[in-house]
C-alpha cells in the first residue's frame, strides 16, 4: 500500500480522495494539504488523513511516499519539480503544465530524481478508449489517415471557481477542462503534431461561460485531424480514428463502434468503471515498480505542446508549429 499526500482539496481534489480512500487496494491518502484548514478538518477526519497548510510540510512527512497534485494549473510545473527534488513520486492533475518548456522541465526533474510521474488524464482509462487503442494497434483499420475528437460538458457552469476564469490559469476556454483530454488521445494514437490552426468564439463571459474552441491538425506522420470543445453544453465525448480499411469510434465512457469495409459494423458496450480510481491505481503500480505509468512522458509533452500551440494560434490567428 502506497502512502500518499493529496495537495489541493477543492472540488476535484475531493473527487480524487473520494474515489481512492477506502476503495483502492494500492494507495491511500495519509496527508492532505489545503489553504482552508478549518473548512476541511471534518472532511479530512472522515477520510482518515491529517492536514497541513503547505506542500513543504507534506514533503517533510516521513510517512508520505508519493504526492498527488490537484492544484491550480500554473503551479503544476514548480510543484512537480519540488516533489521530485524531495525524492517522492508525483501524480499531477491535467494539464501537466501550460507550456511545452514547463512540461519538459517537469519530466526532466522526475527523470533526474528517478521517480515516477503520472498525469491525470482519466479519460485514457475509459473502457471505450481502451478498446479504441486496441483496435488501432491491432492493424484492423489499415493505414491510419485521420482523427477526430470532441469533448464538451457542463462543469464550467456547475463547478465554477474564480481562479478557473483567469486567462493565466485557463487559457483557451474549454481547453484545460475538456479539450486537453482529446489532445491526450491524439498524442496516443497519432503522435506529435506538426502544425495546428485554431479558433475561439465567445458567446458569453463570466461564471457561466458560453464559448467554443476548434482546431485543425497535421501530425508529423502525415495523419490529419480536428478537435472541438464547447463550454458549456450537455456532456458529449467522442474520439474517432479513420484508416483505409475502417474506423473506430469511442463514444462517451463505455461504447466503442468499429466500422470496417464491406459494411461490417460492431457496437461494443462495456461496464462502467471508476476511471479516477483506475488512474491512481496505475500510478501506485508505477510507484511500486510493478509497471510503468500507461501514459508515457513523451505523450505528456506532446499533449502540452499541442495545447500551447492552440493557445498561440487562437491569439495570433495563424498556423503554429508545436
Amino acid at each position: 500500500m502506497i502512502n500518499a499526500a493529496i495537495v489541493g482539496l477543492g472540488w476535484w481534489g475531493k473527487n480524487i480522495a473520494d474515489a481512492v480512500q477506502g476503495k483502492s487496494r494500492k494507495l491511500r491518502f495519509v496527508h492532505g494539504v489545503t489553504q482552508e484548514l478549518e473548512a476541511t478538518r471534518d472532511y479530512a477526519k472522515a477520510r482518515g488523513f491529517r492536514l497541513s497548510a503547505t506542500l513543504d510540510e507534506a514533503l517533510a512527512d516521513p510517512g508520505v511516499q508519493a504526492v498527488v497534485l490537484a492544484t491550480p494549473h500554473s503551479l503544476h510545473c514548480s510543484q512537480v519539480m519540488q516533489v521530485a527534488a524531495a525524492g517522492k513520486a508525483v501524480f499531477c492533475e491535467k494539464p501537466l503544465s501550460l507550456t511545452r518548456s514547463d512540461a519538459e522541465r517537469a519530466v526532466a526533474a522526475c527523470k533526474k530524481a528517478g521517480v515516477p510521474l503520472g498525469v491525470g488524464q482519466n479519460k485514457r482509462f475509459w473502457p471505450s478508449c481502451t478498446e479504441l487503442r486496441r483496435v488501432v494497434t491491432s492493424g484492423a483499420l489499415g493505414r491510419i489517415m485521420h482523427v477526430e475528437g470532441h469533448y464538451s460538458n457542463e462543469h464550467s457552469s456547475k463547478f465554477f471557481a474564480p481562479w478557473r476564469d483567469l486567462p493565466s490559469e485557463t487559457p483557451g476556454a474549454g481547453m484545460t477542462g475538456t479539450g486537453i483530454h482529446i489532445l491526450d488521445a491524439f498524442a496516443n494514437v497519432a503522435g506529435p503534431a506538426e502544425r495546428i490552426t485554431a479558433q475561439f468564439i465567445s458567446h458569453r463571459e463570466g461564471a457561466d461561460p458560453r464559448d467554443t474552441v476548434s482546431a485543425l491538425f497535421r501530425f508529423k506522420n502525415g495523419i490529419c485531424g480536428f478537435l472541438g470543445a464547447v463550454r458549456a453544453s450537455a456532456l458529449f465525448f467522442r474520439v474517432h480514428v479513420f484508416g483505409d480499411e475502417g474506423s473506430v469510434e469511442a463514444l462517451d465512457e463505455t461504447r466503442t463502434i468499429i466500422r470496417l469495409r464491406g459494411g461490417k459494423t460492431e457496437v461494443k458496450d462495456f461496464p462502467k468503471i471508476d476511471s479516477v480510481l483506475a488512474e491512481i491505481d496505475a500510478f501506485a503500480d508505477a510507484v511500486a515498480g510493478l509497471a510503468p505509468y500507461p501514459i508515457t512522458t513523451a505523450e505528456m509533452i506532446d499533449t502540452i505542446a499541442s495545447f500551447e500551440a492552440i493557445i498561440t494560434s487562437i491569439r495570433t490567428g495563424e498556423a503554429v508549429t508545436p
